[in-house]
């Protein structure tokens, strides 16, 4: 059995997070809202929300915890080549913050077979009065005025917590994450949450690591100060004179 929160109920303890035994790991508790201020709060703790339409909000912490070092973020080759070609093409932009509920319903449209998602209306809602806050921000890829990629999450401190991504053209969702990349560790941020483990996101290079050790890590990171401004570091607008491929590492493969 799982709490079920009101509104002004605290989370509960960590560990009383359900396990992979009672079929539903890392399920902390239910109920409660989607206010700006429940998430945070969330967040800070090691806590996400993740729920179907038709389910009551969910409110989970996993154990282990996947992430993405970003020392460790993985670019292919080919990927690294592609983004190279892209900072030389003008009908290519990329972009912060400038269509936040645009990369939000374009991770909730439908892929593939599947016909549900868990970003439903109250979530877009909830993420954009955070963004409007200064705490949400998307990593945005434009093609000839189309939004082709872009991935979205929350800033605390100097923590990232990743929420989706979405690509229309190939290698799109990796450029906007290569991007966001590039950013964060110009600001000193070293790690993106990334929830829960999959296949795709250990191709990144995102590890699991214990909750003991994520929460440890967030506790002194959501402190340090926020960043303040949101811009392009790449060779065109750079402080630095720096682009996007350089401060990741290749995968040989």
């Amino acid at each position: 059995m799982i709490p079920w929160l009101s509104t002004d109920t605290p989370f509960p303890a960590l560990e009383s997070a359900l396990t992979e035994q009672d079929g539903a790991a890392g399920l902390l508790a239910a109920g409660a809202d989607l206010s700006p201020q429940r998430i945070l709060s969330a967040y800070q703790q090691g806590i996400f929300p993740w729920f179907s339409e038709d389910q009551p909000i969910l409110w989970w912490s996993t154990d282990p915890r996947m992430v993405l070092y970003l020392d460790r973020f993985k670019i292919s080759a080919s990927l690294k080549k592609t983004l190279r070609k892209c900072e030389e093409d003008d009908s290519v932009e990329f972009v912060f913050d400038s269509a936040f509920e645009q990369v939000m319903r374009a991770c909730a449209a439908p892929r593939g077979h599947s016909g549900g998602t868990w970003i439903s209306e109250a979530m877009i809602a909830s993420y954009v009065e955070l963004h409007r806050m200064g705490y949400a921000h998307s990593s945005e890829v434009w093609f000839k005025g189309e939004l082709v990629g872009g991935a979205y999450g929350l800033c605390i401190g100097q923590m990232f917590y990743g929420e989706s991504m979405f690509s229309k053209v190939t290698d799109a969702s990796k450029m906007a994450l290569a991007q966001l990349v590039r950013f964060l560790r110009v600001h000193h941020v070293r790690m993106i949450d990334c929830q829960q483990e999959t296949g795709h996101l250990a191709s990144l290079g995102a590890v699991p690591i214990s909750r003991s050790d994520f929460i440890e890590h967030i506790r002194r990171a959501v402190l340090q100060p926020s960043i303040a401004e949101w811009y392009i570091v790449n060779s065109a607008t750079g402080t630095d004179g720096s682009t996007l491929v350089e401060p990741v590492a290749e995968n040989k493969q």
